[in-house]
């Protein structure tokens, strides 16, 4: 004799609901959604972190570039470490030449470098840049790749950075991206996402960077 589980997962439950149940339920949701967005703020400049050692916290903060141009806002990109690499980004991001500013300004990455005097020096002179753009309200949002990674190593003081964050206009965003993003800067920002590295083709199948994937 077969033996039939009893139903009782949301999807079942919602799956067995009338046309009229279901507008009910709809219509309170949206009852409860409309009353939780009337006592929200309209809009706020905002601090957001990707971090951690999941792929995808650039790719994530390039989406949000994207939206950006395509609201008409202007843009600022700063990278630090992969400057070495001219990404295909930059190749892409040209066609809005009017709207963004894009600055590679690392050499590459530590082990590429083996020169901590030069790499500390470059993570300088990228944060001055990043600063301009911070400043600036006339920029929208202003993407700074990379620079938890600057931070990690000792190539900026958390200290300088927060201090900068505080320098920035109150309606315009700053993405900083990076693996190790310090807990002071994760406590500073409003917004903090940490990518989980579960498979990764490099460690499990010995497949390097690709370009399209990784760059």
């Amino acid at each position: 004799m077969a033996v039939t589980s009893p139903k009782n997962d949301s999807t079942d439950r919602g799956s067995s609901l009338t046309a009229d149940q279901h507008r009910q339920k709809m219509e309170r949701r949206k009852d409860v959604q409309e009353q939780r967005l009337a006592g929200m703020v309209e809009e706020k400049g905002l601090v957001i972190v990707n971090t951690g050692n999941g792929k995808g916290k650039t790719t994530a903060a390039l989406g949000m570039v994207l939206r950006s141009l395509g609201h008409g806002y202007k843009v600022a990109i700063v990278q630090f470490i992969k400057g070495a690499w001219e990404p295909a980004e930059k190749a892409a991001f040209s066609h809005w030449s009017e709207q963004l500013e894009f600055h590679a300004m690392g050499e590459g990455f530590t082990w590429e470098t083996q020169d901590r005097d030069r790499d500390t020096q470059k993570a300088q002179e990228a944060w001055e840049k990043s600063l301009i753009f911070i400043q600036n309200p006339d920029f929208k949002l202003v993407l700074l790749d990379e620079v938890n990674i600057a931070l990690k190593l000792g190539y900026l003081s958390v200290e300088q950075v927060l201090a900068g964050l505080e320098q920035k206009p109150v309606d315009s965003h700053v993405i900083l991206t990076g693996r190790g993003a310090p807990k002071a800067l994760c406590d500073r920002a409003d917004l903090v996402t940490e990518m989980t590295l579960l498979k990764h083709p490099f460690r499990e199948q010995g497949v390097k960077a690709q370009p399209g994937i990784e760059f």
